[in-house]
């Protein structure tokens, strides 16, 4: 059987889209209830449980948490997707085994169960956890902590979405990304960091078999606020996952299949592992800010003037169990350094009044749904 045709005849359904609250989850975990285990390791600030559940026995203890970030779900369906995959029994059985024999991963799907009810980034008292490593000023970032006090794990992997402005120079959208933070403000590539980022060369590696050109290494500047830094700089190898866009995936669902095979090659399950340098983690290309959902090209502004160019990026509203994409201009001008996932040259949309559009959502809008 194909690899990628398991993931996509057996991937966890249940799971869809961009918005996934407790709700969506907590009845999955009654599903590998009798082969792992589950238990809660504490509450959100408004009270909801916060589950973990653990698979293998092996001596390599792994710490993964996703939805820190509320409104950031793809990592949670590719994890559930991972567990789907590890309890099946028609494919890749030796290498599922030697997995199991060799970990033992503690999952933390949904660190902040508050932020993901309303898809904020943020918890219920409008914090950003993920900035909260030093203070420990919220009920999930101490809970995190204890628990990593308490694992004192081997391997942590800090599970994000990144935002859809992320490309390369050549026009490559950054679909997948990944990050072995620095543990200091010299960036100084210690131990632990080689060890993160010998594991990201490896996932790499194997990704650029399916989407080549389009995985990219996020800015390494170090914030003693972020987890990931400060898990770093405790000398634990420490990987930040974030998946990307690209094309129209805007509910995620390509990038979710990218980080489930991520996962996959981490453990060894897929790929080739022999001769891993961590140097080879420099050679992914580092993110730019340089896309846009949407740009418009050649707009006639002013009569004697020159034609500018118009961004478009949407704002992700939750409205009845489902997130809707609104668009708002983002930049005007001479945007010949971005690139769009949709492009269109204003001739071919007929707009006569730009300055009207600029004023009325609903024109634009509809400009929108032309392109």
């Amino acid at each position: 059987m194909e690899l990628t045709s398991w993931f996509y005849n057996s991937m966890e359904t249940q799971l869809k889209g961009r918005y996934i609250s407790s709700e969506h989850i907590l009845p999955l975990f009654k599903i590998y209830s009798e082969k792992s285990k589950i238990s809660t390791i504490g509450s959100s600030e408004m009270g909801k449980v916060i589950p973990m559940i653990t698979i293998g026995n092996g001596k390599k203890n792994v710490l993964a948490w996703s939805q820190m970030h509320g409104n950031e779900s793809t990592t949670t369906k590719a994890l559930f997707d991972f567990l789907k995959f590890i309890n099946q029994r028609e494919f890749l059985q030796s290498e599922i085994e030697t997995f199991l024999n060799g970990y033992t991963v503690h999952i933390i799907p949904m660190l902040n169960p508050d932020g993901a009810a309303v898809f904020t980034r943020e918890n219920a008292n409008n914090v950003d956890l993920n900035r909260d490593a030093k203070n420990l000023s919220q009920k999930e970032s101490q809970c995190l902590r204890q628990i990593f006090d308490n694992l004192k794990p081997d391997l942590c992997l800090n599970m994000h979405d990144q935002r859809s402005i992320f490309g390369f120079e050549n026009g490559e959208p950054a679909a997948i990304s990944f990050l072995s933070p620095a543990s200091d403000g010299q960036r100084s590539i210690t131990e632990s960091r080689k060890k993160a980022m010998k594991h990201i060369v490896k996932m790499n590696r194997f990704l650029q078999k399916v989407i080549p050109g389009k995985i990219g290494r996020f800015d390494d500047g170090y914030n003693e606020n972020c987890t990931g830094d400060s898990f770093q700089k405790m000398n634990v190898p420490t990987i930040l996952f974030e998946a990307g866009h690209h094309d129209q995936d805007y509910s995620r669902e390509k990038s979710r299949e990218y980080l489930f095979y991520s996962l996959l090659a981490l453990f060894e399950i897929v790929g080739d592992h022999k001769q891993i340098d961590y140097s080879a983690y420099f050679k992914i290309p580092e993110n730019q800010k340089n896309y846009r959902d949407i740009i418009i090209r050649n707009i006639a502004y002013e009569e004697g003037q020159s034609n500018i160019d118009l961004a478009i990026q949407y704002s992700e509203i939750l409205k009845d169990g489902t997130i809707q994409f609104i668009p708002k201009v983002d930049e005007i001008g001479n945007l010949n350094h971005l690139f769009g996932h949709r492009e269109k040259d204003a001739k071919d949309l007929e707009i006569s009044d730009f300055k009207k559009l600029l004023n009325n959502s609903e024109n634009l809008i509809d400009i929108v749904s032309k392109i």
